[in-house]
This record gives C-alpha cells, sequence and structure tokens, in this order.
C-alpha cells in the first residue's frame, strides 16, 4: 500500500510561495506516497474563488488531500498560540486518520507542532528550517536576544533538531552554524541541504546576448535586506568604466524611492531604468541582460538564506556580482566560478569587481557554465530526489517499527 505522509506548512498554496517551494516538490513526491496538504491561507487569496478551485482540481488529480486552513496573524503573539494549539489537534487527527508514516514540518512553528504530535503517535517529522527563523526575527526589530520569547523559540529549536527524523537546511552554511551552537543535539542527526528551488524549464538562457552590456538587478531593494549603497557604488563605477553600460532593475518597489537612493544626482539618466516584471515574464527580463547583481546583508541571519534569485539568474547562463556572507553564495560562486565577489562598498573594491565581471563574461563557456551550476544546485528535480530519499528512508523505518 502507498505510504502516507502529512505536510504541515503555515504558508499559502494560493500564494506564489506556496506554488514554487511546496507544490513544485509534492508533484514529484506525489507519484509514491499519498500526500495530506495542510496549508494557511490569507484571506485575499481564499477570496480568489476560481484560483481555490484550481488548486483542488489539481490537488484532486495528484491524489493529494488538501486541507486549507484560515490564517491569521493578529493578535500578535495570541493569534500563532492559538493556531498552534489548533494545528497540533489537527495533525493529530490526520496522522492517526491516514496511518501516515510521516510528517513533513515546514518552518519553526509546523515544527514544533510535528514534535509534539510525533511524541504522542510515534510518527517521525521532518524539521525542514528554511531558513534561521530566530536570528532572523532578531535582525528584523522583531525579536529581542535573551527575552522570554528568544528562549522559548531557541529550546523549541534545539528539541526540534534533536528529535526529527532529519532535519533540511536551504544551506551548508546554516548546517555548520548548527552544528556549532547545538553540538548535542546535531550530533549524529540525518541532514541534507536542499536550497530553494528555480524553475529551469523556464528560466534559459537567450539565444544571443545582448550586443552592449546590461547589468540587472531581480527582486526588492528596499526590504532592509539589501545593502543599496553597495549597489549604488557598483553602478558608479560600472557607468564611468563602460559609457555604454546600460542598468535594469526588476523590481515592485517604488522606483522613484529607488532611483533616488542610487542616483540622486540623476548622473545615469536613461541609462537606468526601474520597472517591475509580470511573474511569469521575468525571464524574458533576464535573457537580454549581461550579468546580475546582488548585495545582501550578512551576518547570522543570513547563514540560512538561499537567494531563489541566483537559481533563476545562473539558470539564464548569465554571472552574478554578490558579496560573502549569505548563505553558501560565495561558496557556490568560488566552486563553479559563475560569478564575483565583492570585498566591500569602497570604490576601488567595486573597480576590481567590474574588472573581475568582465574578465569573466570574456571567458568562452561561462554561459554554460554558469546553467551547469544552476541544474546541480537549483534545480527542480535534484530538490525532489533528495526528498524523496528523505521519505523513502523515513517512512520505511516508521513501517518497519510498525511492523
Amino acid at each position: 500500500m502507498t505510504p502516507a505522509t502529512i505536510y504541515l506548512t503555515r504558508n499559502g498554496l494560493l500564494e506564489p510561495l506556496g506554488q514554487s517551494q511546496v507544490m513544485a516538490y509534492l508533484r514529484g513526491l506525489s507519484e509514491g506516497y499519498r500526500i495530506t496538504l495542510i496549508t494557511y491561507e490569507k484571506a485575499d487569496d481564499r477570496a480568489d474563488g476560481a484560483r481555490t478551485a484550481m488548486m483542488h482540481a489539481e490537488c484532486k488529480r495528484l491524489g493529494i488531500r488538501w486541507l486549507p486552513q484560515h490564517f491569521r496573524a493578529q493578535p500578535k503573539v495570541i493569534a500563532p498560540a492559538l493556531s498552534m494549539l489548533r494545528m497540533v489537534w489537527l495533525l493529530w487527527r490526520e496522522t492517526r486518520r491516514t496511518n501516515a508514516r510521516l510528517i513533513h514540518a515546514r518552518s519553526y512553528i509546523p515544527a514544533a507542532v510535528a514534535l509534539i504530535v510525533s511524541r504522542m503517535t510515534g510518527v517521525p517529522f521532518i524539521f525542514d528550517m528554511r531558513a534561521l527563523w530566530p536570528e532572523e526575527l532578531i535582525t528584523a526589530g522583531r525579536l529581542t536576544r535573551g527575552s522570554w520569547l528568544h528562549r522559548a523559540i531557541v529550546a523549541a529549536e534545539r528539541a526540534c533538531l534533536a528529535r526529527a527524523g532529519a532535519v533540511v537546511s536551504l544551506t551548508e552554511a546554516a548546517v555548520h552554524h548548527l552544528a556549532r551552537v547545538y553540538p548535542e543535539a546535531m550530533s549524529g542527526q540525518k541532514t541534507a541541504v536542499i536550497p530553494t528551488c528555480a524553475d529551469l524549464a523556464r528560466f534559459v538562457p537567450a539565444e544571443a546576448p545582448p550586443a552592449n552590456l546590461v547589468i540587472g538587478c531581480l527582486g526588492t531593494v528596499l526590504s532592509g535586506w539589501f545593502r543599496l549603497d553597495w549597489l549604488a557604488s557598483f553602478l558608479t563605477v560600472a557607468a564611468a568604466r563602460d559609457p555604454e553600460a546600460r542598468f535594469e532593475l526588476t523590481t515592485l518597489d517604488d522606483p522613484v524611492a529607488v532611483r533616488a537612493a542610487l542616483d540622486p544626482a540623476g548622473l545615469l539618466g536613461k541609462r537606468l531604468t526601474i520597472a517591475p516584471s509580470a511573474q511569469d515574464k521575468v525571464q524574458t527580463v533576464l535573457q537580454r541582460q549581461t550579468a546580475s547583481v546582488m548585495f545582501f546583508t550578512d551576518g547570522l541571519s543570513k547563514l540560512g538564506s538561499s537567494p531563489t534569485r541566483m537559481g533563476e539568474i545562473l539558470g539564464c547562463g548569465m554571472p552574478v556580482v554578490a558579496n560573502d556572507g549569505v548563505g553558501d553564495v560565495a561558496a557556490i560562486i568560488r566552486k563553479h566560478r559563475v560569478g564575483v565577489l565583492a570585498e566591500s562598498a569602497a570604490p576601488e573594491a567595486m573597480a576590481e569587481a567590474w574588472d573581475g565581471l568582465l574578465a569573466l563574461l570574456a571567458e568562452p563557456d561561462i554561459a554554460v557554465r554558469c546553467r551547469a551550476a544552476a541544474d546541480e544546485v537549483f534545480s527542480l528535480e535534484a530538490g525532489t530526489r533528495a526528498y524523496a530519499a528523505l521519505y523513502r528512508e523515513l517512512a520505511g523505518e516508521a513501517a518497519r517499527c510498525a511492523g
């Protein structure tokens, strides 16, 4: 009989992340498992009846039993706590009802719930961390280090790491960090590194490169996570070194605010364009560019980050200009030689990065190398295979124990 599993996430299946980082994997995993999917949908998404019906139909076609729940964020602390209590009851009920052999918990709150239900039922769970959530909350100013809430989250993190059947991280850097912080919990723990996947059937190299250099930057730059000063410095140096180079920022951010931050004197003029793109057209924007820039804040909170944009950029055969200290970005660049690492925002450091980029672009196999790196690191197929291996091992162990 096909083994039953339960996938629990506080993300919504109707939101873009749910499609790209949940459903994308479940399409492949559903071929070997009876999956019950529990998601938490926001009110605006649930109001789209046609889209909801479409997702129900797709889940039914794949044999996935989808149980969408209402996502409630307010009042703070209280709403997540009440939601967590209901989540425990719902997960326990479905684990018993389906005779599940495995629970796949995406992120921290679902993992804490899975830990409780696992202790009650004996069913193993995967702690799919996605990122270092406590550190992200501290960096965002939503959590104070050493507070009672921080201590509670850290205690739950430690317990989940110690008792999970397996731990999934987005980056090797985060795994090494956790091994240093929680040596006992991580000792002997089964781990897998599965970065955020990119749709590499859609993000493919252009048939012909642009005649002139077009430097791109994809995604938000006003989130607080992006180093605008580094980007401004790089664009200034690039514009001076190549008067024909153009710059394209593809973002939903306010273009007036972005331009004011990057080019307050208006020196770039029409050479700099700032505009959004429809999600299904992003690949065409990337395909008319030569290289792409991504400078993120570093620190503990970013060790667990795996920028989706990196997989999409490399998939289009383009190198990246980035900085160290962000997940495995630097390690991927160094291993596959698919980009340049800027040392600082100083003009001389950016000039060195620019020279390095020109040298890289002159290598005849750079596009092929970028695409190969994307296929190896960011492909949906590789990620699905890694999850399937964990499912087979843990669900098989649970079946043997039950037998």
